[in-house]
């Protein structure tokens, strides 16, 4: 069976999450959707309402979990039984931060990570940016699926 972790933060959840995970779930049997903890981060979203943007995203695909977790990325799939990570690629720049890591994950364990270039339609759109229309007051349900709802007090 072909397990795949996709880690991130998924503040929100973007499009370009969406045709990331769409797009890997012919390759994988179960792609697992990793919410990381970082105590460090200041969030937008509670780490529960980013949970449920994914879970009601995915309500329909069987194939696809949503979990959160704290640590290692690796430590998380091993725990799993995980053999990929599954990461989505925007730019030159996402490959070379990615690549890095990548190499470093290689290096503690046996597990490959699988990239996907994102669409050209949604190779612009990210979290931060997304969250910057949202605290400026813009239209952000163009860049998100429709599941991601703000509450007022988030602008």
């Amino acid at each position: 069976m072909r397990k795949a972790v996709f880690p991130g933060s998924f503040d929100p959840l973007t499009l370009g999450h969406l045709d990331i995970i769409k797009r890997s779930i012919p390759l994988f049997d179960e792609i697992v959707i990793a919410i990381g903890v970082n105590a460090e981060k200041k969030y937008m979203f509670s780490l529960e309402e980013r949970k449920e943007f994914i879970e009601e995203t995915f309500k329909d695909e069987p194939s696809v979990s949503v979990i959160t977790y704290e640590g290692l990325t690796i430590e998380l799939c091993k725990k799993l039984g995980a053999e990929f990570i599954l990461r989505g690629l925007r730019n030159p720049a996402d490959f070379e931060f990615e690549k890095a890591i990548a190499h470093t994950n290689r290096r503690l364990s046996k597990i490959e990570t699988i990239f996907l270039l994102t669409a050209a339609d949604t190779s612009y759109i990210s979290s931060s940016i997304v969250r910057d229309v949202i605290r400026n007051g813009g239209d952000y349900k163009v860049l998100v699926p429709s599941a991601v709802k703000i509450k007022s007090s988030k602008k």
